[in-house]
């Protein structure tokens, strides 16, 4: 969800007011997106490397972060959304902790969407901790290393109990993956938009859900493959 900084700064106001406008952002994309039948959004709300953003910035965040836990989570719950978030959570503050595993434990058995936020999030960090239990598996005699397979892996990231992502969005005309969900991205489609993430509602949302209702995923296997037409020896 990119843009935040730029778009406030194209009106003469502050970061803080561009991440304020992004929130209503995140309400239209979701609302869009449930309504359309997806079954998982996943929003990347604060890399591990967004830590280095100034500190007046980090701190208005993670006070909106706070807000909209307070505030959205029992709009999530009304209408049956589940949230998850991701992300190494050591580095918040203990209230911002708390209300994450509250707003988890509200929503827990909603069924029409799964809403993951990733927090404090990296790709790289991601599949480290996952090798990281299975190496504690196989230092206590439970797994053995030639049973490890790509399974093993995905069975331990932050998602892996979901399914793979079928398109990743970037906005404001960056693009590059940002580590992101590294290991997760490896098959889905791409899609690059030039609006700033306040612009970005729910006609963009529709848009880039259309743009990729128009492409051809092949998993490796050529177009006669997906049309189930013969090919020759």
């Amino acid at each position: 969800m990119d843009g935040n900084n730029r778009w406030a700064k194209a009106r003469r106001l502050t970061g803080v007011a561009g991440h304020k406008a992004g929130v209503n952002a995140v309400r239209a994309v979701v609302e869009t997106c449930a309504r359309e039948g997806v079954e998982v959004l996943t929003l990347f709300a604060f890399s591990s490397e967004n830590w280095r953003r100034p500190q007046e910035e980090v701190s208005a965040l993670m006070r909106l972060f706070l807000f909209a836990l307070e505030r959205e989570v029992k709009k999530l719950h009304r209408n049956n959304i589940r949230l998850r978030i991701i992300g190494d959570r050591s580095a918040f503050s203990t209230v911002l902790q708390e209300h994450m595993e509250r707003a988890e434990a509200l929503t827990r058995d909603n069924t029409l969407m799964t809403l993951v936020i990733a927090a404090n999030y990296g790709g790289r960090w991601d599949i480290t901790q996952a090798t990281r239990q299975v190496a504690g598996l196989v230092q206590a005699g439970k797994l053995e290393p030639a049973d490890i397979n790509d399974e093993t892996i995905g069975r331990y990231l932050s998602i892996g109990d979901l399914p793979m992502p079928d398109l990743m969005i970037r906005t404001a005309g960056e693009q590059r993956i940002s580590n992101f969900i590294l290991w997760h991205l490896a098959y889905t489609e791409l899609y690059f938009s030039e609006v700033y993430w306040p612009d970005f509602r729910a006609a963009q949302m529709r848009e880039a859900l259309q743009a990729y209702a128009g492409r051809q995923r092949r998993f490796g296997q050529t177009d006669d493959q997906i049309a189930g037409r013969a090919v020759p020896k």
